[in-house]
């Protein structure tokens, strides 16, 4: 499936969401609706994947490093409700995808009136 359509199917699955709920919950209860949706839509997403983490040669899984949700094993998903998106999330979920090796992922902030100012693409240029 071509990544620009698999990123267009979350966004309409995202903004489905938003409308039907509003900004104001916790991240799991957006996490569980983004699951059901995207099922519905017959995308295949799975949730809380681990990240797999090396550092010099040696395996270091038990960080609790986990991926909101990942789809069609392409695009990672970082789901946020706060205030204010900062660098520092658009940095981890950068560094998610060197690290899963995914070339795009999205930064959704669900804690916006308008749920498009709460969206942020971000491409794995080193992928």
């Amino acid at each position: 499936m071509d990544i620009n359509k698999i990123s267009s199917d979350i966004i309409k699955a995202a903004i489905n969401v938003h409308k039907e709920l509003g900004p104001g919950l916790l991240e799991s209860v957006y996490q569980s609706c983004m699951l059901i949706e995207l099922n519905e839509m017959g995308i295949n997403v799975k949730a809380e994947i681990p990240i797999p983490i090396k550092y010099r040669g040696q395996d270091i899984t038990d960080q609790g490093f986990r991926i909101d949700l990942l789809v069609d094993d392409i695009v990672i998903v970082e789901l946020k409700s706060v205030e204010q998106i900062k660098d520092i999330h658009k940095k981890q979920l950068l560094t998610y995808l060197k690290l899963a090796n995914k070339p795009l992922g999205l930064l959704i902030n669900f804690n916006k009136i308008l749920l498009k100012d709460g969206l942020t693409r971000i491409i794995n240029d080193q992928h």
